[in-house]
């Protein structure tokens, strides 16, 4: 390394001169891109290169992006750094952007802890004709391998069995649910994709949910919020953050011998799995130059598919149960309900769910209360649009705060409380409510909806019919507020007990 006195600059002279062109020139970039967007929708006023971000908490982006939209209304301009993103608060603009102007909406934005690796491909983060065939390909696989079928029916039930037995061995001891909860969720979108559920001390499966849930929670922490923000700096900076790509290749290389292991086994005339189906796609693709079946298209689309339905499910089911302990009036409605419908002599199945209003109402006001993903992933805008009076530019990106529909004080009575009547009419029947948007809304709606809502019905139910919550404190002193919220919420950890009933 140069001694300080060889590093020493004079700032006069040539340098200064340099210097100055330099900033002259970032400037003018700024400045003349600032100029494609001026019938944006007004919003703080951005400085050069940090954008808006003085303007906010980074470690609670989210919360400071809701209480900007009280100034600034529910539809503003605010720069993540340099780069411009329209925010959407609220049910009613939501609903015109992501349902009325579905197609419009639909194209991908950026979110960089996941596109350094998948570089905008796989079927969550893709965008344009390469994610509508993926899309399409994978509703149909799945629909052909039971999704919303008694097929696959039969398989939560048999893994909601496992769930509970489980259960039993902690002996009514004090414990914390994640791992478990963490096994069912992910045996059932591993049966779809891999065709084999894992048993729970399987070390290879053990070590995916790790990583897992430790991405998870790297892109909802202030690290995570960070490189959303800054990704351009953040991907050289050390630090936490940059384990979210090193572990997204761990998950990359078990896809992969799992790819391997499938082609060396592949009977087309009977597919086991996705995998299967992707291979024979992939193949009957081959003399296509412009397919997009692949094998790197099918990596990033499967570990799209393992990542959120392991950690989606699992989180909402952890949320739930910390909630049921922090309101015991409902768990008692709830073992009521199940007393009468299910009773004690068979597990509970999908047809009883039509004849279980209130367990049906507590699922959703759930996942409207725990809010596990507050604002989706970032879209795009997919042409030049003109939207609620504003020019609307080809990609611009826009951040849907969906967590605002399912806060909104103008559909639900009392938005930030927990309260199961929001989906209850006045004689106790269910009711939907079109602000609920736990699982996005338009073009880019799960895809796995159906599925996800099999599962917290099951798994709720037979962990209710077996077991009685307790607490290990004073349920009014249980904090029911996220531990952290960036790109999901992720609930305060927690140790309860199961009493057997």
């Amino acid at each position: 390394m140069e001694t300080s006195a060889t590093t020493r600059m004079d700032f006069g002279g040539p340098f200064s001169i340099l210097l100055a062109m330099a900033i002259s020139c970032l400037l003018f970039l700024h400045f003349s891109a600032k100029k494609k967007f001026t019938r944006l929708p007004p919003g703080p006023t951005p400085l050069p290169f940090i954008g808006n971000m003085l303007r906010v908490d980074v470690k609670e982006l989210i919360q400071s992006l809701r209480e900007l939209s009280k100034t600034y209304g529910p539809m503003y301009t605010f720069y993540l750094g340099s780069r411009p993103c329209v925010v959407l608060s609220g049910y009613q603009v939501l609903k015109e952007a992501l349902i009325d102007r579905a197609e419009d909406f639909s194209g991908r934005g950026d979110f960089p802890a996941v596109q350094m690796w998948s570089k905008g491909d796989g079927i969550v983060y893709g965008t344009g004709e390469r994610w509508r065939q993926l899309r399409r390909f994978a509703i149909s696989t799945f629909k052909n391998f039971g999704m919303g079928k008694r097929s696959m029916e039969e398989r939560i039930r048999e893994e909601a069995q496992c769930l509970v037995a489980e259960f039993h061995k902690t002996q009514g001891k004090p414990f914390d649910p994640t791992f478990f909860l963490s096994c069912a969720g992910s045996n059932i979108i591993c049966t779809l994709v891999f065709g084999e559920r894992f048993e729970y001390t399987d070390q290879k499966f053990l070590m995916l949910l790790d990583l897992i849930n430790s991405n998870w929670k790297l892109m909802s922490s202030t690290w995570g919020q960070l490189l959303f923000v800054f990704p351009n700096i953040m991907r050289w900076i050390p630090g936490p953050h940059r384990k979210i790509y090193t572990n997204y290749l761990k998950l990359a290389k078990f896809v992969g011998e799992r790819l391997e292991m499938n082609r060396q086994t592949l009977d087309p005339n009977s597919p086991r799995d996705f995998i299967d189906c992707f291979l024979i796609k992939i193949q009957q693709e081959k003399n296509n130059p412009d397919s997009h079946f692949n094998e790197e298209t099918m990596s990033k689309t499967t570990v799209n598919l393992f990542f959120a339905g392991t950690e989606t499910v699992s989180s909402t089911l952890r949320y739930g149960l910390r909630i049921l302990l922090r309101h015991p009036e409902v768990e008692e409605k709830l073992h009521e309900e199940i007393d009468r419908v299910i009773g004690v002599n068979r597990s509970p199945c999908m047809e009883d769910r039509s004849q279980m209003p209130y367990t049906d109402a507590v699922i959703h006001e759930i996942q409207r209360f725990a809010d596990i993903v507050p604002m989706g992933v970032p879209h795009t805008v997919t042409r030049d649009i003109e939207f609620r009076g504003y020019s609307l530019p080809k990609d611009l990106n826009i951040i849907p705060l969906l967590c605002t529909s399912q806060s909104d004080p103008t559909q639900f009575k009392n938005p930030n409380t927990f309260d199961p009547t929001h989906f209850l009419d006045e004689n106790g029947r269910f009711k939907k409510n079109d602000a609920f948007m736990a699982f996005s809304a338009g073009k880019r709606v799960c895809l796995g909806e159906g599925l996800a809502n099999m599962e917290l019905f099951l798994f709720l139910t037979n962990i209710l019919q077996n077991f009685q919550l307790k607490a290990l404190m004073s349920p009014a002193d249980i904090d029911i507020t996220p531990e952290s919220t960036g790109l999901g919420s992720i609930p305060r950890p927690y140790q309860f007990c199961l009493l057997p009933r």
